[in-house]
């Protein structure tokens, strides 16, 4: 199976699941390692895929993205999950403040539906306020499948 036809799965696989699912874990477990999965992570090794990454900021001690992207040790790319239910608008400032104090180069905001792809073109080590890819993998777009191939672990 192509990576198109495991992305359009994993479509329906939400469609199918997301009434039955009550809770932002339920929502990661169900929805979002999965899709971390078919972009080839091994969402089992921590040394690949880190869930509760630390990201302390400033004097805010014990802050935590829900996963990071490890490559050499360090986050290359963050993750922020909330409940399939929740719109996505007013978390963006939380994965803002995680990806300055990390090296990480993109940061995703998720409801396991929609997918925000953040990274820092306006402004070096800042991660820019407008998402550079929005998806829906509910309905998703020609163009977005060659864009979302750029994030699997092979590239």
């Amino acid at each position: 199976m192509d990576f198109k036809d495991q992305i359009k799965q994993l479509g329906d696989r939400i469609v199918r699941l997301k009434d039955s699912i009550q809770t932002e874990e339920a929502t990661k477990t169900a929805l979002i390692l999965p899709f971390l999965n078919t972009l080839g992570y091994d969402v089992f090794d921590p040394h690949e895929v880190s869930p509760e990454f630390i990201s302390d900021i400033g004097t805010k001690k014990g802050e935590k993205v829900d996963y990071a992207i490890l490559k050499n040790g360090q986050p290359i790319i963050l993750i922020e999950c909330k409940h399939h239910n929740q719109s996505l608008t007013l978390h963006d400032n939380q994965l803002l403040r995680y990806f300055h104090v990390t090296k990480a180069r993109f940061g995703v905001l998720t409801n396991g539906v929609n997918y925000r792809f953040y990274t820092d073109l306006v402004e070096p080590n800042k991660m820019d306020q407008k998402p550079f890819l929005e998806i829906n993998l509910t309905d998703m777009k020609e163009v977005h499948f060659e864009e979302l191939k750029k994030f699997h672990k092979s590239y």
